[in-house]
């Protein structure tokens, strides 16, 4: 068998760079394993190391629609052959289902959006209705299994919803769920995204919605479109034009001592979640709403320049550790 070292499961190269600069500086030993062919011998033993998978949701807009299941099959392999999983199973199955995330989140006490999820399209106009109260009031749609944003659209009329539902630009979520949601509006222009490695708070990032989109993306790699999954935010005043100010900021006034983060640092440890990104919205109302769980987040370089931590080396610093726990003096002779 080879040195143990940190295995990286994911299906997008781009996206790896700087967690390899990350990890080559913590000096942690890491291979890529890239899910989007291969095998599985299911009589080996699996090589020693601590396995993170950072398998995406949206996959499958990349032209690798089975490295979801790809990633299903190898994680029960490992788990199986007893290696140290970070972002097993029951991650994976959060990260590719909102309907998951929305349900632990509601039972965890969060303030989330109202949401209905449709099966299929049959029955989606009357779903719509039923969400409405038949009224002509704003709500959006976004796709179950989503990241970049999927399916995310405002409507402000349910016949403006019938057309487009008959219409071309429809988009058939992969896993035949679409989302009704509730419109929100943010009491300022931004949604915050709370950052967690190994169970601790990061930093909080403060992403500018002043172009009135949802598609915001904090990963460098990212091209437009922008997104960040599933915000659901509506800016008062904004013309669509873009603001002067960086979209991605340290938020410092959100700090581990917030009782929202001390809140999400618990929900994440009961859902043994040790590496992820909480987005959450303040609106005009007075409520703080938390609506998606990133799994495989990814870190904005301009932030990573401020940012009193950095996400991608503490990460690598984390692990390592594990690497180091479950292999001390394999790890000690070669390091």
């Amino acid at each position: 068998m080879s040195t143990p070292r940190v295995y990286v499961i994911h299906e997008n190269p781009e996206w790896f760079p700087p967690l390899a600069a990350a990890f080559e500086a913590e000096g942690v030993p890491v291979q890529e394993v890239l899910l989007t062919e291969g095998q599985i011998d299911l009589a080996a033993e699996p090589e020693p190391g601590v396995y993170w998978s950072r398998m995406s949701a949206s996959s499958h807009t990349r032209g690798h629609e089975h490295s979801k299941e790809y990633t299903r099959a190898l994680l029960g392999w490992l788990e199986r052959a007893g290696r140290q999983v970070v972002g097993g199973s029951h991650v994976l199955e959060l990260e590719v289902s909102k309907v998951a995330q929305h349900g632990l989140l509601q039972r965890a006490g969060f303030d989330v959006p109202r949401t209905t999820a449709v099966f299929g399209t049959a029955t989606l106009q009357q779903a719509a209705r039923a969400f409405t109260g038949g009224q002509d009031v704003p709500f959006i749609t976004k796709h179950n299994q989503g990241g970049k944003g999927l399916g995310v659209r405002r409507f402000d009329s349910l016949a403006e919803f019938d057309v487009h539902v008959a219409s071309p630009e429809f988009e058939e979520p992969v896993d035949g769920i679409t989302l009704l949601q509730e419109y929100l509006t943010a009491r300022e222009p931004f949604i915050t995204r709370a950052e967690f490695v190994g169970g601790e708070f990061v930093y909080a990032v403060r992403v500018d919605t002043s172009a009135g989109s949802f598609e915001l993306c904090p990963a460098d790699a990212c091209e437009v479109p922008q997104v960040i999954a599933g915000a659901v935010c509506d800016v008062p005043g904004t013309d669509g034009s873009a603001g002067a100010t960086d979209t991605f900021t340290v938020r410092t006034e959100v700090t581990a001592d917030h009782p929202l983060v001390q809140q999400l640092r618990t929900f994440l440890a009961e859902q043994r979640i040790t590496i992820a990104g909480v987005e959450f919205m303040e609106t005009v109302d007075g409520r703080t709403v938390v609506y998606d769980i990133n799994t495989n987040t990814n870190y904005n370089p301009a932030v990573e320049a401020t940012a009193p931590a950095s996400g991608p080396r503490s990460i690598a610093r984390y692990l390592g550790g594990l690497l180091d726990a479950e292999y001390a003096a394999t790890a000690a002779a070669h390091r």
